[in-house]
């Protein structure tokens, strides 16, 4: 009887774990229950996307600036995703992920994140705080993006009260269109896997209307203006690149092969941007460069953002070779023939990266061509249409408010520093620093 009764124990604890493993399975199916696995793939996925910001778009940013303005930079990227950060859990994530009622702006009781302790997110078997932490990761970067198109000559007070603004009346509200169930996703049918139009049609279109207004750099376009450390730059971008993994991996909120074939997109579409830059440089300007690979992976990666989790990898290639042949012409457009100083080209590289993305996924998404493929009633042509009014609405959105938000704050701070302050550099005019002392 001993021996049987050891040899039914040693069966059951057996069989615990698969029986278990089922009843999560099933649980998590229902969406009811908290699937550890899937949590913690969106906890490391929020790391990875804070990497991105501090120290990935710091150092990507900052490589490219003169040597006077480093610090600048990094001071700049870190205070907007700061106070990001801290107004995001306070107000913005109740905008963008509060319950649906007019399909604009969330609703609800989660005022700092009240009410979501051990709560799960509606539709996920993931917790509301990690959600809501993951999301905080896109609020910070998002407007940290466009430091790159005022560098050198933005004031900084200028710059954190119109970033600070700009995630209350821009990011929240759109994530709540496209992301949140509001009325471009629920009405329209706009699909955006993990941010072509939320994150990078947002901080391009905005970050061309600043560098507008905030006007061109002293010696601009007469003076050349080169990267003082190439080196940093590409660390910055491979900081990107591997942290982009998590931007697009953790959008599909499952620790599962769609989140391992999002990720797949999302290298493939960078290898071959970076590839086909490389390319286009050795016929224009006779040389490959390490700007020139770093750029061209950063306009693959936004560009496959927003079809990650919805292409085949062929079509993630087809995207990232696209994104090279169209945003680095739009650099040359828009400094050259516009004469506008978007001095790290956030529009040509994030915006239209984001917005070719977006209207490219209709295409791709066919299932002819190994994409997911169309919800009832949709097919290629009305995808198209439902992807340019998402894109389009978005634009104008974030063009018409970030001048008015940007005129607003100039009433109290002006836009730029003094022609004294810029000749000497941000690093010491503004923050009595510098990056590198050699004495």
């Amino acid at each position: 009887m001993r021996t049987f009764a050891k040899l039914c124990l040693t069966i059951a604890a057996m069989a615990a774990p698969a029986a278990a493993w089922a009843q999560d399975a099933a649980a998590d199916a229902a969406g009811d229950a908290l699937n550890s696995g899937d949590n913690a793939w969106l906890l490391v996925s929020s790391a990875l996307v804070l990497m991105m910001c501090m120290p990935g778009l710091t150092l990507f940013y900052g490589g490219l600036v003169r040597a006077k303005n480093f610090l600048s930079v990094a001071v700049q990227t870190g205070a907007v995703a700061a106070v990001a950060s801290v107004l995001w859990v306070a107000v913005g994530y109740r905008i963008g992920f509060g319950d649906v009622t007019n399909g604009f702006f969330g609703s609800g009781d989660i005022w700092m994140l009240g009410n979501t302790e051990g709560v799960l997110r509606d539709g996920y078997a993931v917790s509301e705080r990690t959600f809501s932490l993951f999301q905080l990761t896109f609020a910070a970067i998002t407007p940290a993006l466009m430091v790159g198109a005022w560098v050198d000559r933005a004031r900084f007070g200028w710059v954190i009260g119109l970033c600070a603004l700009w995630g209350l009346v821009v990011y929240a509200p759109v994530a709540h269109w496209v992301w949140g169930d509001g009325w471009l996703a629920s009405r329209m049918n706009t699909m955006d896997f993990a941010g072509g139009i939320v994150v990078h049609t947002t901080a391009g279109v905005s970050a061309l209307v600043a560098a507008m207004l905030v006007g061109k750099r002293l010696g601009f376009p007469r003076q050349l203006m080169l990267p003082h450390s190439p080196a940093l730059t590409m660390v910055g971008a491979a900081l990107l690149w591997v942290g982009w993994f998590g931007f697009n991996g953790g959008s599909a909120v499952t620790a599962d092969d769609s989140a391992a074939g999002a990720i797949i997109n999302t290298h493939l579409g960078a290898c071959m941007a970076a590839l086909v830059w490389l390319l286009i440089e050795k016929f224009k300007v006779g040389k490959p460069t390490s700007v020139g690979f770093a750029t061209g992976a950063i306009a693959g990666l936004a560009t496959i953002t927003p079809a990650a989790g919805f292409v085949a990898p062929w079509a993630a290639m087809a995207i990232g070779a696209i994104a090279a042949l169209v945003c680095f012409p739009m650099i040359q457009i828009i400094k050259g023939r516009l004469g506008i100083d978007d001095s790290l080209d956030v529009f040509a590289v994030h915006g239209v990266g984001g917005i070719t993305g977006s209207l490219l996924l209709a295409v791709f998404l066919s299932p002819t061509l190994g994409g997911a493929g169309y919800d009832e009633g949709f097919n290629m042509v009305s995808q198209l249409a439902a992807q340019a009014v998402g894109v389009g609405v978005v634009a104008i959105w974030s063009a018409i408010a970030t001048a008015v938000l940007a005129v607003l704050v100039s009433l109290a701070i002006p836009m730029r520093v003094g022609e004294d302050d810029e000749r000497e550099g941000l690093d010491l005019a503004s923050h009595g620093e510098r990056a590198w002392e050699f004495e």
